[in-house]
């Protein structure tokens, strides 16, 4: 992965690289938006872009070379028809793609080199395959009105397309169709989006091409967005497997912008950027193939968010490869489709939830295309799915994780926070032991045989109807509720609540009572899939209380694995079993301390930057080793947490229970109005913390770009780390 900032007089960007580097998409020279006929009665309602033309399916390799065959017009195809098979499609709001001008590509690219491309356009096949073989891994397709002589294969695919057919074009549809998402997303069109494009462009440099990519798709979008909407701040993640080095040239000496690739020296750790970009290009390179769900995951958790919340990007821009994906014969890796609806969802407390995602490589044809469906589903809101397997990174991640942030250490804050765990084993799993189901995970080796089981059934959870309900106790409170959260007015019967309340009755005046049963009743429209996520105020005195009925509520109605995340004065229930279907983390006090494998406590950190460090350096690594069925998250007297704060927490803890988790707040307190606002604008994009809140760490002037990369694989592989 790779991170990568602008200078601070021409604005910033950051990028993130996981991988390749990935594109955008503008407008058209008229700066209007082209909506297909059949999707334009949606407007503006409609929050996630998909631009896609079908012309950059027309070129194909038409000579022999096994290194380049891979990348073929089914790639193209294969993402789209699953996108709607499953109605994902229908759900966008379809983008026609334009051209980019020969200026907007000058934006990155020489005139000299735009010129040679270009020329191309009057090439026979015979003179573009010798041009091909100047460059590493790269073909040029004719067009068709420059072919005197075409073989059969060209033939037929001049009774599919009728427009222009030769590279040109179609590289110029690709970096048009990432400029077109950038000015859908930054003029308020749509909240997100994601480019369908071929050929790729992270490989991409100034006056070469390279790796299947001929224009620099993301390079060109973010050099866009900086002229022309003036952002500072952009963020680029790349979680292509191969080290997008296209990208990295372009803003290696830019505090703006980073990333990785090619067997080369600036792909490792150690590799920081030059002039005022030193400290903003980020290098994570993996160590071996066979990386999965938990590595990925850790690589985001203690490196790419950390740098992320600190640079606090206006934009990200995703170069989103999926040569990373189980399966892929490139990538050797073996994180699953669903890794990357996480991934994403990670990303969508970012810049106000402004993503743009642009494709890059993938050559496993279903696992391509359900990456592609995770990722869009993410983008539209859908809940994330769970994901399968062991949930502990190995130890060669932990090294490279470790390496990348000893170099970066001196030019970021956020990686300078004393309260930062250790990165260790027992960071996920307490006491160093494995959570239940959970093993080690010493070594990243492929299984043979495991890709098919995972990708014939993926894993869904159904979208529930309703986003976010609330229940609360002070009258005409709900007036002041963000528009489309519920509030819950319906209750469990009156006897019920009694039966469940009963070992707790000196703590529940007849008040409390109405209230718990309100609450109950979110409970259960959350366990049987009619609620994603809920919030209620109860008094001081019975919010322990409640939080012990809940649990009890959630064991019998057969939850496997419930996460309680209590903070302030609220103590684990004495009789509650340690049998590993609750984990309790309290937050609270001064000093840590491990009661159990299941049972620990943490102080509060004293500064935003030292509470962030902790969700992403402790708590959500705990919770997606113990992927749990449902949060629920308590905030009980004393617990310290400013209203932001609050909402950061009840956000980022709904990846890995798929959204399910229930939040009880003491009433009098303005919290709950801003976590429901938040947790329902993670779908409209929202900012969860403004930088006057993120305390010591976000009190830096203006840095330059920053880069996070991966070291080459011995196999070619990168990943950019943010």
């Amino acid at each position: 992965m790779s991170i990568t900032r602008l200078c601070p007089k021409r604005g910033q960007y950051t990028s993130i690289l996981l991988g390749e580097t990935g594109q955008c998409n503008h407008l058209p020279a008229e700066g209007v938006l082209r909506v297909r006929a059949d999707q334009s009665d949606h407007g503006v309602a409609m929050g996630t872009a998909l631009v896609y033309h079908e012309d950059m399916t027309a070129t194909r390799l038409l000579w022999d070379d096994p290194e380049c065959e891979i990348e073929c017009p089914e790639r193209l195809t294969a993402a789209l028809d699953g996108l709607r098979q499953r109605g994902l499609e229908e759900r966008c709001l379809c983008l026609s793609a334009c051209e980019a001008s020969e200026e907007e590509l000058g934006l990155v690219h020489s005139p000299e080199y735009i010129a040679l491309v270009r020329k191309t356009q009057t090439l026979d096949k015979e003179e573009l395959h010798a041009l091909s073989k100047q460059y590493d891994a790269v073909y040029f397709h004719p067009s068709l009105s420059a072919q005197q002589t075409w073989d059969r294969q060209v033939r037929r695919q001049a009774e599919w397309h009728s427009g222009p057919q030769d590279t040109f074009h179609c590289a110029r549809l690709a970096a048009g169709a990432a400029l077109q998402l950038v000015d859908a997303v930054l003029t308020g069109a749509v909240r997100n989006g994601l480019a369908l494009v071929r050929p790729p462009g992270h490989h991409s440099q100034r006056v070469a091409a390279n790796g299947f990519c001929v224009f620099n798709n993301v390079a060109i979008a973010a050099q866009h967005a900086k002229q022309k909407y003036g952002l500072q701040r952009i963020l680029i993640v790349d979680w292509d497997v191969h080290h997008g080095q296209g990208i990295q040239y372009v803003f290696n000496e830019d505090p703006r912008h980073g990333r990785f690739w090619p067997f080369l020296p600036e792909s490792d750790a150690d590799a920081v950027g030059q002039g005022q970009g030193q400290g903003f290009t980020v290098n994570l390179p993996w160590n071996q193939v066979g990386m999965g769900n938990a590595d990925y995951l850790a690589a985001f958790l203690h490196v790419l968010l950390p740098l992320a919340f600190e640079f606090d990007p206006e934009l990200v821009l995703v170069s989103a490869g999926f040569d990373s994906a189980i399966g892929d014969p490139e990538g050797q890796m073996q994180a699953t489709p669903e890794c990357f609806a996480h991934l994403t969802q990670l990303l969508q407390v970012l810049a106000g939830g402004r993503i743009c995602a642009v494709l890059e490589g993938g050559y496993h044809l279903e696992s391509l295309a359900q990456s592609v469906c995770m990722m869009v589903q993410t983008l539209l809101g859908d809940p994330t799915p769970p994901l399968l397997g062991l949930m502990v990174p190995c130890q060669s991640a932990l090294e490279s994780i470790q390496s990348v942030r000893t170099a970066q250490t001196p030019h970021w804050t956020s990686l300078q926070q004393n309260v930062a765990p250790v990165l260790s084993s027992s960071t996920h799993c307490p006491e160093g032991r494995a959570l239940p189901l959970l093993g080690e995970s010493p070594t990243c080796a492929v299984a043979e045989g495991s890709l098919s089981p995972l990708l014939d059934r993926p894993c869904l959870r159904p979208t529930p109807p309703v986003c976010t309900a609330v229940a609360l106790t002070v009258p005409g409170a709900a007036l002041a509720l963000p528009p489309g959260v519920l509030h819950q007015e319906g209750s469990v019967s009156r006897e019920e609540t009694e039966a469940w309340a009963r070992l707790h009755k000196s703590q529940f005046q007849d008040e409390d009572l109405a209230t718990l049963g309100k609450i109950l009743c979110l409970l259960d429209g959350i366990l049987d899939g009619q609620i994603r996520s809920a919030l209620a105020n109860t008094s001081a005195l019975a919010t322990a209380a409640t939080l012990d009925v809940l649990i009890q509520r959630c064991l019998a109605r057969r939850a496997q694995r419930l996460l309680c995340v209590a903070l302030g004065q609220l103590d684990r229930p004495l009789d509650l079993a340690d049998d590993g279907r609750i984990l309790w983390l309290n937050i609270r006090g001064k000093e840590a301390a491990i009661w159990s494998m299941f049972h620990f406590s943490t102080p509060l950190p004293q500064t935003t930057g030292g509470f962030l460090s902790l969700i992403l350096g402790l708590v959500l690594p705990l919770a997606y080793g113990f992927q749990p069925d449902m949060v629920l998250m308590a905030l009980g007297p004393g617990h310290g947490l400013q209203n932001a704060q609050a909402a950061l927490l009840a956000a980022m803890l709904r990846s890995p229970a798929g959204g399910r988790i229930l939040a009880v707040v003491e009433e009098g307190s303005s919290i709950i109005t801003v976590i429901a606002s938040r947790l329902k604008s993670v779908k409209v994009g929202d900012s969860f913390l403004k930088k006057s809140t993120l305390g010591p760490q976000a009190n830096h002037g203006p840095r330059p770009t920053s880069r996070i990369q991966q070291p080459r694989l011995p196999t070619s592989r990168t990943i950019n780390i943010g």
